[in-house]
């Protein structure tokens, strides 16, 4: 089974993520690349992490810069004066968690035909070290946030607005609310301190988690409330009035200034095909795969509902933190609530079911003999198996990076929602059986 998944190789430290298997992946890479930069989110397992990457990499001759804590797209974008970079971080997984995504100068994610080789190298072993006059040196790089404040701030204009910024203990609490401020905003934080036990909640910024944000935006009287997940390359939004305001809208918010066709994977709302019409290309879950998209394209947006957005005149990274400076200017133009309210709206669920990490194959085979029975106006397989009905849709895909089996749902009426729902459980619950 490949060690890659949607987003990097990520898992369990201890079980999944060991010292051995980190040490490999650094080698791997650093007998390909010469120059790599590597940084980090504020997980607990990071430094053991950082060493054992920076060791591999070494042994194999290749020069280090360690940035320290910063955000996901800000490692990717100080990647275009090295190789490739690193970022340690497991993005929006529990604190047990931990892994490496792996960018191009660009700010583009490996793509597959990189993966297959990294992991190639990874599973022959670099057993045959360099020279002791010819390992690499590690150096530290300072100055990559505020590259990307820099960044920022010559795309964005000056923002009045009140904003309550929630950056979940990750690696956003030091360019975030920096940013915000010298844009000109009023800012309160919440979990705006690095914490990898993630006390405040946990690090997916979904409505579940963001109780406290909802309830602080009210409070205040804000104009705004903004979420990151650990390593900064989601975000998602709450409104004026304390509504959460998820990925799928917030997509149909961005791709509503963008002329021209978007990127979004087999998983994203067909309110996106009333918007944009017949320019929505379709790709498999995963940012690596939507980036792959806009390149090949030329396209000037895309991201997924997860709460990730990529806009090619920036970086090919999901930038969260961009993307949270972007919204912010259009709300100084128009309440969020008013905007949203103005979209298109059909009713979507989510769903999720564990299962025995070895039990993949079996799950894959079982799920396979099920869907060919399913009766649907389309049946698309490009990444798991999503029906297309007369009045609404449901996939059925495994994780890239848990083990877990996810199902979503949209349709035109609650009630078609419920029924779509519920032939799709009663697939999964046979799969897993």
């Amino acid at each position: 089974m490949s060690l890659f998944g949607s987003s990097g190789i990520r898992g369990q430290v201890g079980s999944e993520i060991t010292i051995d298997l980190v040490t490999r992946i650094g080698a791997a890479v650093g007998s390909e690349y010469g120059s790599i930069i590597i940084g980090n989110d504020t997980r607990t397992t990071t430094d053991l992490m950082r060493e054992a990457l920076v060791s591999g990499a070494t042994s194999m001759g290749a020069d280090v810069s360690l940035t320290g804590m910063v955000s996901t797209p800000t490692l990717a974008r100080a990647s275009k004066d090295f190789e490739c970079g690193l970022m340690i971080t497991a993005s929006h997984n529990p604190p047990e968690y931990n892994g490496v995504k792996m960018w191009n100068p660009d700010g583009s994610a490996f793509d597959s035909e990189q993966m297959r080789s990294v992991e190639a190298r990874i599973e022959a072993g670099m057993e045959h070290f360099v020279s002791w006059d010819r390992v690499g040196t590690c150096y530290n790089h300072v100055g990559a946030v505020n590259d990307h404040i820099k960044s920022i701030m010559e795309s964005i204009d000056q923002v009045d607005l009140r904003i309550v910024l929630d950056c979940g203990c990750g690696a956003t609490c030091n360019i975030s609310p920096i940013l915000m401020r010298r844009l000109g905003c009023q800012v309160v934080t919440l979990n705006c301190q690095p914490d990898g036990y993630f006390p405040g909640r946990l690090p997916e910024p979904n409505e579940e988690h963001l109780t406290d944000l909802l309830n602080m935006v009210k409070a205040k009287g804000a104009d705004l409330g903004i979420a990151h997940d650990g390593d900064g390359d989601r975000m998602v939004a709450v409104d004026e009035k304390g509504r959460f305001v998820d990925g799928d809208r917030l997509l149909a918010l961005f791709a509503s200034r963008f002329k021209g066709g978007i990127a979004v994977p087999i998983n994203a709302s067909m309110i996106l095909d009333e918007i944009v019409g017949n320019d929505v290309v379709r790709t498999r879950v995963g940012d690596v795969f939507v980036s792959q998209a806009l390149k090949q394209e030329g396209l000037d947006f895309g991201g997924e509902p997860s709460g990730t957005y990529i806009f090619s005149d920036q970086t090919y990274c999901p930038d969260g933190v961009y993307a949270a400076a972007l919204l912010a200017s259009m709300v100084e133009e128009r309440p969020l609530s008013e905007m949203v309210d103005d979209l298109p709206s059909y009713p979507i669920s989510r769903r999720s079911f564990e299962f025995q990490r070895d039990a993949r194959d079996k799950v894959v085979d079982n799920l396979s003999s099920e869907m060919e029975a399913v009766e649907c106006d389309r049946l698309l397989t490009l990444d798991g198996y999503r029906a297309d009905f007369g009045e609404g849709w449901f996939l059925i895909r495994l994780s890239g990076t848990e083990p877990k089996i996810r199902i979503t749902t949209e349709a035109r009426d609650d009630e078609v929602l419920d029924r779509l729902m519920e032939k799709a459980t009663y697939i999964v619950r046979r799969c897993l059986e």
